[in-house]
């Protein structure tokens, strides 16, 4: 059985707010799988096969969602700021472990349809 987006609400919240991408979803849990290292962008580029924007992208939103601190050199590490984000983090990667797929398509889902629709139909020139 796939995770339903009513089982847990809470989870796909953080998802939508946190983890936009496979990718990032795939460097919030290197992250979490060493949580005493310090991570060099450039270590993680090499490590997930990911392009430089896309990790300090991500390294970014991390920051913003209280996930990840960066030190004096730019090296990263998994800080979650409360207990509930380590919770929601160990949630997270439990249901990825158990449920790829489902998780996934969590992941992809849009979290409006409507504007996603809408999103389709614009040009990639049009002002937003």
């Amino acid at each position: 059985m796939g995770i339903s987006l009513s089982d847990d609400p809470d989870l796909l919240a953080f998802v939508r707010l946190h983890v936009r991408s496979v990718w990032a979803l795939e460097l919030l849990l290197l992250l979490r799988r060493e949580p005493a290292r310090r991570w060099a962008p450039a270590e993680l580029v090499r490590e997930l096969r990911a392009s430089p924007g896309l990790v300090s992208d991500n390294l970014r939103v991390f920051e913003r969602g209280g996930l990840a601190v960066p030190d004096q050199e730019n090296r990263h590490q998994y800080a979650p700021a409360t207990p509930l984000l380590d919770a929601l983090c160990a949630r997270l990667e439990d249901a990825y472990r158990a449920r790829p797929v489902s998780v996934i398509n969590m992941i992809a889902r849009p979290s409006d349809p409507l504007q996603s629709l809408a999103d389709a139909f614009r040009f990639r020139g049009d002002p937003e």
